[in-house]
């Protein structure tokens, strides 16, 4: 039971990483901004789970159970809208670059 459990979690958090990944839509500053704090988006992780997940995604690791529910709790809408303003982030292009 333990193991499916295990592997849901795990399927879950697989599938929003790969929206993270995937999403490409551009959207005006203002515009994700505004969603940002209509939705309370920033209030739905912590700051330790966030940097998990980045680092899981730009470098190598692994995310703990707590914050994939964390990530998954976040809504597809604050996911997308903080995936696009990351992607479109200068100082990350840059980084990719060099």
């Amino acid at each position: 039971m333990l193991t499916i459990i295990l592997t849901a979690s795990m399927n879950i958090c697989s599938m929003l990483m790969l929206l993270f990944l995937t999403s490409g839509v551009v959207m005006a500053n203002e515009e994700k901004e505004r969603i940002i704090k209509e939705n309370n988006c920033v209030a739905r992780m912590g700051m330790p789970c966030v940097k998990e997940v980045f680092t899981s995604i730009l470098k190598k690791g692994t995310v703990t159970d707590r914050c994939c529910e964390e990530l998954f709790v976040l809504g597809k809408l604050c996911h997308s809208t903080f995936v696009r303003r990351t992607l479109e982030n200068p100082i990350l292009k840059i980084r990719s670059q060099g």
